[in-house]
This record gives C-alpha cells, sequence and structure tokens, in this order.
C-alpha cells in the first residue's frame, strides 16, 4: 500500500467554536489550516500550499459561495467543498455547486466520521487530478513529440539554472568541480559542498538539481545558522498549531515542501549538537515529526549540505557528529574561491553588464587588472557589488580604476592580498598552513612507520579525525 504524506485543508468558518472542532476532527489525518473569515482564507491560500478547501455558506461580508468561486479562479486545482446549514434552500446549493465548481457539499451539524470520510476522498480526488493531467500530457501527444518537448524543458532549466550559471573559463579550477557535479548529480547521493562564502555554493547545488531526475520536484533553500534550534527545527519538519508560543496555525515544514525533490541546507555546520542528533534521525529514517505532532511523516528527499567551515576538524573536535557527517557527504565538492580563478574575473565582469543591461560598457585595461589582482575575501558577491558600483557611478562606455573602492586602487594595504612565496605556492596563510600540517603529518607517518594509533597519539587527533586529514592532503595511499 503506498504511503502518502498528508494533504493540507484549509477550514473557513467565522463561528470560533465551530472552527476548532473542524481543526481537532481533520488534525490526525491533514495539515489544517484555518480561517474567521473569506478575507483570513485568501491570505492563506496566497501564503500556503494548499489542497483542500471546507468553507462555511453563512459568514459576515461574504458568502462561502462566492468566497470559494474567488479560490476557484485563482487555484482552479484546490478541492472545493461547502458547509450549508439544516434550513438551506435547495436552489442555493445547487448555485454552489455550478457556480463556484464545488465538489461535495454537507449539512450542519455534520458528523465525524462521514466529515473524515468526505475530506480523505476529497484528496484521493486532488491526487487523481494531478495524475490525470500527467496522463493526459502523455496520451495527448506522439512519443516524438513528447521527446521534443522533454528536451525542450532541459535545455530551458539548464539555461535558467543549470551548470552555464557558473562563468568560468577553458582553464578555470571550476571545471574540474563542475565535471563531478554533473556525473554525480543522477545518482540519489547526499552531496557536501565546501568553500568560502561567497562562491556560488547555492548556485551549484541549484545546477545539480536540476541535472538530477528530480529535477522536476521542488528546489528548497533553507540557512541553518539564520535561527535558533528551535525555529529550525519549525522551519525543516513543520509544527503544529499550539506547539509552541507564536505557533498560531499548523505549518507545513520545509522538508514536506521537498518531498520528491531536493533539499539544501546552507552553513549546516553552525547548527548545534543537539540539533544534529533530530538532523540525523531525520535523514537516516526518511521521515520527520512535526513539532508537537504525534505522528511522524515519511518523506523522500535528496541532500545538498554547504559549509565553509572544516567539519573534518569540528569532527575531530566534537563540535560535529562524525555519523552526521558522514551521512551528508556521499560525496564532497569544493567548490574555489575567486583568488583561486583569477582567469574566471573577465568573464564574470562581462556577465554581469549583460544582466544589468549594461552591454554598451567596458573595464579598462587598468581596471580590469586591478580586478584581477586583488583577493577578493567577499568572493564573488564582492566583485558584484564592486561592478554594480561601478555602473553607478560611471558616466561613459569605458569604467575606469577611479571607480573602485579604495581597497582595490591600494592593493598593498589589503588584508589578505595573495603573495607568492619563494617555491611558487600561494602565500595565504590557509594554503601555508596546509603545507606545514602536510609535513608534520607526513614526518609522524614515517617516525611509526604508518601505525595510525600511534601517529594519532603523537598529534592529539583520535583515528578517525586522522584518517580524515590523510584524505583531505592526500596521504591515504602514501
Amino acid at each position: 500500500m503506498i504511503k502518502h504524506a498528508p494533504l493540507s485543508v484549509l477550514v473557513v468558518d467565522d463561528e470560533q467554536r465551530s472552527l476548532e472542532t473542524l481543526r481537532r476532527t481533520l488534525e490526525e489525518d491533514f495539515t489544517v489550516f484555518t480561517a474567521l473569515s473569506a478575507e483570513e482564507g485568501n491570505a492563506v491560500m496566497g501564503r500556503e500550499f494548499v489542497h483542500i478547501v471546507l468553507s462555511d455558506q453563512r459568514m459576515p461580508g461574504t458568502s462561502g459561495v462566492e468566497f470559494l468561486r474567488g479560490v476557484r479562479d485563482q487555484w482552479p486545482d484546490t478541492v472545493r467543498l461547502i458547509l450549508f446549514r439544516g434550513y438551506t434552500e435547495a436552489e442555493d446549493i445547487i448555485a454552489g455547486i455550478n457556480e463556484a465548481g464545488i465538489w461535495q457539499y454537507l449539512m450542519k451539524p455534520w458528523h465525524a466520521d462521514q466529515l473524515l470520510l468526505t475530506l480523505q476522498s476529497a484528496a484521493d480526488l486532488w491526487r487523481l487530478q494531478q495524475e490525470n493531467q500527467r496522463l493526459s500530457l502523455e496520451l495527448r501527444d506522439s512519443p516524438e513529440y513528447l521527446a521534443r518537448q522533454v528536451a525542450s524543458r532541459r535545455v530551458t532549466a539548464k539555461a535558467q539554472a543549470g551548470f552555464d550559471r557558473l562563468t568560468r573559463a577553458a582553464d578555470s579550477p571550476l571545471n574540474e568541480v563542475c565535471e563531478l557535479a554533473k556525473k554525480i548529480a543522477g545518482h540519489d547521493l547526499s552531496i557536501l559542498i565546501t568553500g568560502d562564502s561567497g562562491t556560488g555554493k547555492e548556485l551549484l547545488a541549484r545546477a545539480i538539481h536540476y541535472a538530477s531526475p528530480r529535477a522536476e520536484g521542488s528546489f528548497v533553500v533553507e540557512n541553518c545558522s539564520a535561527l535558533p534550534d528551535t525555529l529550525l527545527e519549525g522551519e525543516l519538519f513543520g509544527h503544529k498549531r499550539g506547539a509552541f508560543t507564536g505557533a498560531t496555525e499548523d505549518r507545513i515544514g520545509l522538508f514536506q515542501q521537498a518531498d520528491g525533490g531536493t533539499l539544501f541546507l546552507d552553513e549546516i555546520g553552525e547548527t548545534s549538537p543537539a540539533f544534529q542528533v533530530k538532523l540525523l534521525r531525520a535523514l537516516q529514517e526518511g521521515e520527520v515529526r512535526p513539532v508537537g505532532s504525534p505522528r511522524p511523516v515519511a518523506v523522500d528527499v535528496r541532500i545538498i549540505a554547504a559549509t565553509n567551515r572544516d567539519l573534518e576538524d569540528d569532527v575531530a573536535s566534537g563540535r560535529f557528529r562524525e555519523d552526521l557527517y558522514y551521512r551528508i557527504a556521499g560525496m564532497t565538492l569544493y567548490l574555489p574561491s575567486l583568488r583561486e580563478r583569477p582567469q574566471d574575473i573577465p568573464l564574470i565582469v562581462d556577465e554581469l553588464f549583460k544582466r544589468s543591461s549594461a552591454t554598451d560598457l567596458r573595464m579598462s585595461a587598468d581596471a580590469m587588472n586591478l580586478l584581477v589582482g586583488y583577493s577578493w575575501p567577499g568572493n564573488v558577491r564582492e566583485l558584484q557589488n564592486e561592478v554594480r558600483r561601478a555602473i553607478a557611478l560611471g558616466s561613459g562606455a569605458v569604467l575606469g580604476p577611479e571607480l573602485l573602492s579604495k581597497r582595490l586602487t591600494k592593493p598593498a594595504k589589503t588584508p589578505g592580498k595573495r603573495m607568492q612565496t619563494a617555491e611558487g605556492g600561494s602565500g595565504l596563510l590557509k594554503h601555508q598552513l596546509e603545507r606545514l600540517e602536510e609535513q608534520v603529518i607526513r614526518d609522524a607517518m614515517l617516525r611509526h612507520k604508518g601505525n595510525k594509533t600511534r601517529v594519532a597519539d603523537e598529534l592529539g587527533l583520535t583515528r578517525v579525525g586522522l584518517r580524515m586529514k590523510l584524505t583531505r592532503l592526500g596521504l591515504e595511499d602514501e
């Protein structure tokens, strides 16, 4: 038997007691939203994805038929039901069915079993409508036409959110990352994207989603560092009305919204160990439990996570759970910073000109040299702001260095400015530390003849932490 995620129902009734009774009757089988008026109902419809609407007929200001007529016009796929009182005239019932396209009506006082049975039938109807639309397209069109349509849609999707949006030169280090991402996009594998802030991790995640079999599903984004644990749990898993202060209505979580698609968890390294336990359980079991709900909900979601932290070090220090790390890092992709791919900067600048409709503008040679030579601690975001600033301040077709920020025109005083070491490698502190770390570990491995337990003890690491560092530094085979 197929297990479906619960559909959402909006109940509209101007009587608070009746509304509460309806909500309690339905909340075990549906995600329930409530409204005391047609105006509130329209507001809920505008911000939530509602499958079924159940409205009372007699309300102040407007009738249920008028409200449902508006629902039909704006959200035609929503299944519409209405509640009539026992003394309602037959003409009103007929008018409701004809004018508002009402699928079913119930009479007050209603019986709980009858109400549930009717709403469950409405849920089945909604699912059948979606399946019928899909089958109608397949039956209406020839296989050749369908193939052309699918190919056309894929081209459009790639143009809007594909790998081509990651602007790069022929010799860019980003090419290797994109090729690897394309290979794994078709496999239902969790992915961890690492790299500095502003390098385009969400853009890469979106490209992977649209190159995967889940492209028809939703791509849902959540920044894990933006909310405290309690709010993040409600945002991801959903919550029931009254689960906590401020939870005035049921809310469908992002896991359920991404069902059948991809959930992108940005800055996952900022989550607390307590929340990591709950997230791990959701990923392991393939189900989430909305806050305040007595039962879990099954979900089918692909996870792409991103972080600017070194999660391997966080695992070694105990800040990030090892089991969660391996759950989200089925494949790890490192997105190089802008200072690691200066050859891409002229192309990115040209692309920014095109997007701002400033196709007649160009950077002078001196200005472009400054852009290419700068270290860009803010990465692509910082470059975007700099180009937009130059466009806003410029008055001619050529934008010169005088339009750039002072930190670019005085690069010698810029923190983090890239230098070259005597060996020819990058002189950034991060890279020098990596080379030093590699040498220390290699020397320890030689002293202890490859005994990882002794090496880990000497360096104050766990075996897991040592193994991660060996893999990251390419020393595992040695």
